[in-house]
């Protein structure tokens, strides 16, 4: 190939392979997105994801949220067991998470019941014949069940009655519920539109009825907890519970699929965390997010990732391809050898260049002039007619080459002219002297 040709082709290798290791990278380095499942009665869980959404977007973090808006924790919990999506906003005791591994705890949910001022209950198992107002009746029928089984309140006459967050009031003051039971996070926030569901006066209040067999109900129930309201949580004077108060609570949960990979949710993991100490300020209900318990005999147990996160145990890319960076250039290196030795046994044998011709015409010289019979020098012969009958199969690609020809020629003439001499001389000899 003429030299422009083949300068030209390197070039062009070489920006194929910088075009390959281009778009490799960025293939390596583009950000992977996850669906997520995530609703709530007053939409604030979504509102907090999606913050974390745009934190995640906006700082370029190696993975992204697309939000999947549900009514609630209990669609966002069927839309995560039916595979619908990667991972989920969901309740501890909501739904089906079989397939879910945590990554962090969003926030705690308390079990409060709260009846108006004035009611003479202090203990769910006074309750008697009377109607309790659900808010989230959906997304609390495992936690209706489990009271209902442990204080046997079908047999006390006890009835729970869905009802929506504005209808509690009304529902009170007619006496259509004697009590509500709802599930939240002890945030002012949601303190303060529980204060608003009940009438109060400087000295009296809504009554919080508590749960004392929490603890006997989470040995049964994993996914609760006993839990103790402080005091004067609801209000500080006087204070409303009166004392601390035992009732039950669960948690939110930011679940993955356990098929997705450790660095990608431990990628994720690190990205959540980092977004929440920057929108703190901005969204205090970030404040509640929490490492979920990484025990082997957590409830629900951690996504592995996650947890290589929380205990400081994620490997490094040198870590986890060290081993391959080092031993790939060796065993690279022993692979070309053996193929260049199998190449080498298999090729066909080449034609020997030029130069090598020549060496072995010259090499002919001193055994025409040593040859004592006739039929050596037709050996000779033949020897040079197939060196001659290589050369000519191999093309002249350039002046050097046309040159090179011409030396083999004129060197083939001289020995036939030197054969040509030796067999006269032989021929001139006696015959006792030369063999025919």
């Amino acid at each position: 190939m003429p030299r422009s040709f083949r300068i030209a082709l390197v070039v062009g290798i070489a920006l194929l392979a910088a075009g390959a290791g281009l778009l490799a990278y960025r293939w390596y380095e583009r950000p992977t997105t996850l669906t997520i499942a995530v609703g709530s009665l007053d939409g604030e869980a979504g509102r907090l994801v999606s913050a974390i959404a745009g934190k995640l977007a906006q700082s370029k973090a190696p993975v992204r949220l697309s939000l999947i808006q549900t009514p609630g924790p209990l669609e966002s919990a069927n839309a995560f067991a039916s595979g619908k999506v990667d991972l989920a906003v969901v309740r501890g005791d909501v739904g089906d998470l079989s397939q879910a591994q945590a990554v962090i705890v969003l926030a705690h949910a308390t079990v409060l019941m709260v009846a108006p001022p004035g009611a003479a209950i202090s203990d769910l198992a006074e309750l008697k014949r009377a109607t309790i107002g659900v808010i989230g009746a959906d997304a609390n029928q495992k936690l209706i069940k489990v009271l209902t089984d442990e204080y046997d309140l079908a047999r006390a006459g006890v009835t729970f009655k869905p009802l929506a967050p504005a209808d509690a009031r009304r529902a009170l003051d007619t006496k259509e519920v004697r009590a509500i039971l709802l599930v939240m996070p002890l945030t002012e926030k949601y303190l303060a539109l529980l204060r608003n569901v009940f009438p109060h006066t400087a000295r009296a209040g809504p009554v919080m009825i508590a749960i004392e067999s929490a603890g006997a109900i989470a040995e049964k129930e994993r996914a609760y907890e006993s839990f103790d309201v402080p005091k004067g949580t609801l209000r500080g004077s006087p204070p409303i519970p009166s004392d601390d108060l035992t009732t039950l609570q669960t948690s939110f949960y930011l679940v993955a699929q356990k098929k997705l990979g450790n660095d990608l949710i431990g990628d994720l993991t690190q990205s959540i965390m980092s977004a929440r100490r920057d929108l703190l300020a901005e969204l205090p209900g970030l404040s509640q997010i929490a490492t979920p318990d990484t025990d082997a005999s957590a409830y629900l147990p951690v996504h592995p990732g996650a947890a290589a996160v929380y205990e400081g145990t994620r490997e490094s890319f040198l870590d986890q391809w060290g081993n391959a960076i080092f031993l790939a250039p060796m065993i690279a290196g022993g692979l070309a050898s053996v193929l260049a030795a199998a190449w080498k046994l298999l090729r066909p044998v080449e034609a020997p260049s030029r130069r090598e011709a020549l060496d072995t015409l010259y090499a002919l010289g001193p055994r025409i002039r040593a040859a004592e019979r006739v039929s050596e020098l037709e050996e000779i012969e033949r020897e040079i007619d197939q060196v001659l009958r290589t050369q000519r199969s191999q093309p002249a690609a350039d002046d050097r080459s046309e040159r090179a020809v011409t030396a083999v020629n004129v060197a083939a003439h001289r020995l036939e002219n030197l054969i040509h001499d030796r067999r006269a001389h032989l021929a001139s000899q006696p015959q006792d002297e030369v063999g025919s």
